[in-house]
């Protein structure tokens, strides 16, 4: 009888089904637009290098390289470098609860210096808004539903000698928005916050990350080890 060859278990075994929440196993693009269906478009799109920064407060940050040089003969080792980022539960003054996000320590102190998350997230400058990113946005889109807000926004408003602006709500498209369908929008966004769902990459983020990697940068088709001459 001729011996059993040997089979590697992943050509052996095929699962016939997947223990992936739905919500997980759609990619970057799909996900992005079902999670901002229903929030107004931001206008400077979703981040393409870096696409696990869609969905948390990273500041602009993504994988920087550079190289390892040894001190003896300087050899040349390329690297990477990805942002600190860690989960951490930050509170709302205007939503009067905590809120489970991935954030980067550099975010976090700038949330220090503006005085809390809502301070950090009601920022009017350019750069402030090119920071938020896809997930920012639609945490400021959140808290700006808020009363506490809306009246912060009336008195400042008022302070200016400007007269009194009637609310008018849009949605994704530009058109007129009813205030019940805006209140339907807001409880859809609560209960998904409410189950804790935690952002993990998808495999194609995991993925285009991977590749940013290997082949991102300017630098990748150089000689990884470069030998000074022995004189």
């Amino acid at each position: 009888m001729p011996p059993l060859t040997a089979i590697h278990p992943s050509l052996s075994f095929t699962r016939a089904f997947t223990s992936t929440a739905r919500f997980l196993a759609k990619s970057t693009k799909q996900r992005l637009a079902a999670e901002h269906a229903e929030v107004p478009p931001y206008p400077y799109g979703p981040s393409q290098f870096y696409k696990q920064s869609n969905f948390g407060l990273y500041g602009l940050q993504k994988i920087r390289y550079g190289n390892i040089v040894s001190k003896k003969n300087e050899i040349k080792t390329r690297r990477h470098w990805r942002p600190n980022v860690q989960r951490k539960r930050l509170y709302s003054a205007s939503l009067g609860k905590h809120i489970k996000l991935r954030i980067t320590t550099k975010v976090l102190r700038t949330i220090d210096k503006a005085g809390g998350l809502d301070e950090y997230l009601l920022g009017e400058k350019t750069q402030r808004l090119k920071e938020l990113g896809m997930g920012g946005w639609k945490l400021r889109w959140r808290i700006m539903q808020t009363d506490s807000v809306k009246e912060r926004f009336r008195l400042e408003r008022k302070k200016l000698g400007l007269p009194s602006m009637e609310e008018v709500h849009l949605d994704e498209n530009g058109f007129g928005i009813t205030k019940e369908e805006i209140m339907e929008q807001v409880r859809k966004y609560d209960a998904a916050m409410a189950r804790n769902e935690e952002v993990i990459m998808d495999a194609e983020a995991q993925a285009a990350t991977e590749s940013e990697i290997l082949d991102g940068d300017f630098m990748a088709k150089e000689q990884y080890t470069e030998r000074k001459p022995i004189l």
